[in-house]
């Protein structure tokens, strides 16, 4: 699985499956946390994630949305700036 950014601590990661193809969402690692996130919406499909690296994943996901669905339809991974 891609890492796309780290940022504060949290890593942020996408992969392709045919049986989780949509939506188009990343996944969020923070210590021994673990969250799906949809990249439309923000909402957390699976998992948890405290709610501070949260509310960064969803910024962070809202300045890249482009990039990332760019990346989910065509699988071409590349990092993406973090958030500061």
């Amino acid at each position: 699985m891609p890492v796309l950014s780290r940022f504060y601590g949290i890593i942020i990661r996408m992969y392709f499956q045919q049986a989780e193809h949509n939506p188009p969402h990343i996944h969020a690692i923070y210590g021994e946390d673990m969250a799906a996130v949809d990249i439309h919406t923000g909402e957390v499909l699976e998992g948890h994630l405290p709610p501070k690296a949260l509310a960064m994943v969803r910024e962070w996901a809202a300045l890249h949305r482009t990039e990332l669905l760019h990346m989910w339809e065509t699988q071409e991974f590349k990092p993406l700036s973090p958030l500061e």
